[in-house]
């Protein structure tokens, strides 16, 4: 019995050690926050396609208004007033993922993955706040109003951005990019 409990009771750590796992542990953290979205990048003057190596995926819509070329091919696209803009607009920009997954290009099929996101996220501000700012000039949540047109703008861009997000291909590329890039 007292070896059983004795397996179970963690062995003690020397103070050393201790400080050795969260040395680790703070550089682990520091590494994953360094390798988000670099905004540092000069991007007005950076062509990614050119030099896919410097992007980062970051987190959800991350830089999705500076990577060019993909910004300037993907925008002109971008609607979502209308549930009828969204799906002509989520239509478009779907077709560009699949046309940058054809030419194996990781960088614009995360551009199309992000915009599609950024149609969902902005149809849902404006569902619930008609002027689409979520806070008032004090800090505090505006007042809700639901437009009932823009929740099914919302729709729609979701389950085509979820419908990109589940491609095999970009899954597996995603992981790799993140793996080897950040």
């Amino acid at each position: 019995m007292k070896k059983q409990m004795r397996r179970q009771i963690p062995r003690r750590l020397s103070h050393a050690k201790v400080q050795a796992r969260l040395q680790a542990r703070a550089q682990a953290r520091e590494t994953r926050s360094s390798r988000g979205f670099d905004y540092s990048l000069p991007y007005r003057e950076l062509d990614l396609r050119k030099h896919p190596e410097l992007y980062r995926v970051g987190v959800g819509e991350q830089g999705v208004l500076l990577v060019e070329p993909y910004k300037s091919e993907i925008l002109p696209h971008w609607k979502f007033a209308t549930p009828k803009d969204a799906v002509t607009s989520s239509a478009a920009i779907y077709e560009l993922f699949k046309s940058y997954e054809r030419a194996e290009d990781f960088v614009g099929m995360d551009m199309a993955r992000k915009f599609l996101q950024m149609g969902f996220t902005r149809s849902r501000r404006y569902a619930n706040h008609r002027s689409g700012r979520k806070y008032d000039n004090d800090g505090s949540v505006a007042h809700f109003e639901r437009d009932d047109e823009k929740a099914k703008s919302a729709e729609i861009f979701f389950a085509v951005w979820k419908r990109a997000e589940a491609e095999l291909v970009y899954s597996d590329l995603k992981q790799m990019w993140k793996l080897a890039f950040g």
